[in-house]
């Protein structure tokens, strides 16, 4: 992140929507006749510097000008030009010499300004681009501020240049007087833009990183809620009733794109496990709907929809029907646990399910790797259809004759336990929500 902007009081109390502030040089002299001084003879070519107490001598009927023309384009910018006309004209005058100065240096070195060179310094540079900045902080658009600047320069040109010629300006002094004009109008509008578009991006930092925060304390098991409202007033986020939690696998980078476009009011983390966002009121009407939409062809998993103390326990689910995802146990995505709780309740426990199964499928131990694998599947598939031979045999895709066969194996290793309610219950539990292979090959 760029390191902070130095700040100018001057800018936001005096300058916060001015047309055309210059850098205050100094007292203001007294002002000058609009007369060419005889030192300024035409007899060969008169010094641009002798110019400056005569276009000085210009600036009321400038700024009158301008006022005028901005009270039709741009009232709040006229308001600013009268309530601090004396201001104004002194930083105008201030203004107008260094323009001079800058011409008649080019014109001695025979070279056309450059605009980094136009009658601006460091000073005026960073005081124009607080005025940028001002701008943006007080929500207010820069191109009406540009616009006026460049207004501001039109209309003194129209003074300026008719002032330079009866003054008996060459052709190339009056040129290089033209360039330094605009240049520095120029330079001028880029500090203010650089200004406004350096406080855009900081405050977009800011605010980001403030939704970071306050997604990571929501996260979190160590939030109260005064502490979670104060977070939630820095990052400028509404507080909902209810959130639902959505993972994205951190190397799905197809699932993350989407995830980044989800509405604007979700909040987003990068977290170990995976990309975070924290959707708001997903249960709306239709959100749920938009949600997945949104989130089409991804593997992406959203939590279910609880109130906001309760997400971290949300994290936990979700992360859960990420793995169970990655192992191909549900669908891949975009996968609601709150549609899989029972795989999720089942699988909660790897380590007490495998310890289950393994109980369970004792009596199937001593076949091959093949046989138990055919025999577990057929246990499975008729503890699903209900004893049903005939649908067994459909889904997999056996004669039913052969679902008979194994049946009678089945018997023959289980002995009674297929009769019992509970030991089926148990059964159902360990082949329909686990892996067909899992301890059985």
């Amino acid at each position: 992140m760029s390191s902070p902007a130095r700040h100018h009081p001057e800018a936001e109390r005096r300058f916060p929507t001015a047309a055309d502030a210059a850098p205050p040089t100094g007292p203001r002299p007294a002002r000058s006749p609009e007369t060419v001084p005889p030192h300024m003879a035409p007899e060969g070519a008169i010094r641009l510097q002798d110019l400056a107490p005569v276009l000085v001598a210009r600036l009321p009927a400038i700024l009158q000008e301008v006022g005028e023309l901005l009270s039709d384009q741009h009232p709040d910018y006229a308001g600013f030009l009268t309530g601090a006309l004396d201001e104004v004209a002194a930083a105008a005058e201030g203004f107008v010499r260094s323009l001079v100065e800058t011409a008649a240096a080019a014109h001695a070195a025979s070279d056309r300004p450059a605009v980094g060179d136009a009658g601006s310094g460091d000073v005026e540079q960073a005081l124009f681009e607080e005025i940028g900045r001002v701008h943006h902080r007080q929500g207010r658009d820069v191109l009406p501020l540009l616009a006026a600047y460049r207004m501001g320069a039109a209309v003194a040109w129209r003074h300026l240049a008719p002032v330079a010629l009866r003054s008996g300006v060459t052709t190339e002094q009056f040129a290089m007087l033209a360039a330094a004009v605009f240049a520095a109008v120029d330079r001028l509008s880029e500090a203010s833009l650089r200004g406004y578009v350096l406080e855009q991006s900081e405050c977009a930092s800011a605010r980001e990183a403030a939704r970071a925060e306050l997604a990571e304390l929501l996260l979190s098991e160590r939030s109260s809620t005064p502490t979670v409202r104060a977070a939630a007033e820095r990052a400028g986020w509404s507080l909902p009733q209810q959130a639902a939690v959505v993972l994205v696998d951190p190397d799905d980078e197809a699932a993350r794109r989407p995830l980044a476009r989800l509405d604007p009011s979700a909040l987003h983390l990068r977290r170990p496990e995976g990309f975070v966002a924290i959707v708001p009121d997903p249960a709306g009407p239709r959100r749920r709907a938009r949600l997945a939409s949104a989130l089409a062809g991804t593997g992406a998993v959203v939590g279910p929809t609880v109130r906001l103390e309760q997400l971290p326990a949300s994290v936990r689910l979700v992360q859960l029907g990420l793995t169970l995802q990655r192992a191909s146990l549900v669908d891949h995505g975009p996968l609601f646990v709150d549609e899989h709780l029972d795989a999720i309740i089942v699988h909660r426990d790897e380590r007490l399910l495998a310890a289950l199964r393994h109980r369970l499928l004792a009596p199937l131990a001593d076949l091959s790797p093949a046989s138990r694998l055919r025999l577990a599947e057929t246990l499975r598939s008729w503890l699903l259809h209900m004893g049903d031979r005939r649908a067994v045999a459909e889904e997999l895709h056996v004669h039913p004759q052969t679902v008979r066969y194994r049946l009678a194996q089945l018997r023959e290793a289980f002995g009674g336990k297929l009769d019992d309610p509970a030991t089926r219950a148990s059964l159902m539990l360990v082949l329909a929500w686990g892996s067909e292979d899992a301890d059985l090959a």
